[in-house]
């Protein structure tokens, strides 16, 4: 699959969206932490890997066909973002289990997931000046 349907895209930003905000109102760390396993295993797997799109998909169903997609490469980059964010924010906890510098990390992780499903994606942005700067020329 080259391409990922905006269905499944937008359940895993509401998944993300989600589970910091648990964390952060429960003050549980362990939400992170899940999610953190989570975000991991879809960019190893992809999006068949991807729990929020495994749960999400019998609900969708209807949806998918004809449905806007986005590229799988750009999902992957903002997918590297939020495991490498939500990586410090794990250790954060790790370290200490009331890291302000986990919840911010996390944090960015939230806001950048809810400005995608409000209609700007951060890590697109990110992304094409990665490609507009950086390639070989």
């Amino acid at each position: 699959m080259q391409e990922i349907p905006v269905p499944y895209v937008r359940a895993n930003q509401a998944g993300i969206v989600l589970f910091i905000l648990l964390a952060m109102l429960f003050r549980q760390p362990a939400f992170i932490v899940v999610l953190w396993a989570i975000q991991v295993i879809g960019l190893w797997q992809g999006a068949r890997g991807n729990l929020f799109i495994v749960a999400a998909a019998p609900l969708l169903k209807g949806r998918i066909a004809g449905a806007a997609t986005e590229a799988r490469e750009l999902q992957r980059f903002n997918n590297a973002i939020a495991v490498a964010l939500l990586t410090v924010a794990t250790l954060a906890f790790l370290a200490n289990a009331h890291s302000i510098v986990g919840y911010i990390a996390a944090g960015m992780v939230a806001a950048a997931a809810l400005a995608a499903l409000c209609g700007y994606c951060v890590g697109c942005f990110l992304y094409y000046q990665f490609k507009k700067n950086f390639r070989r020329k």
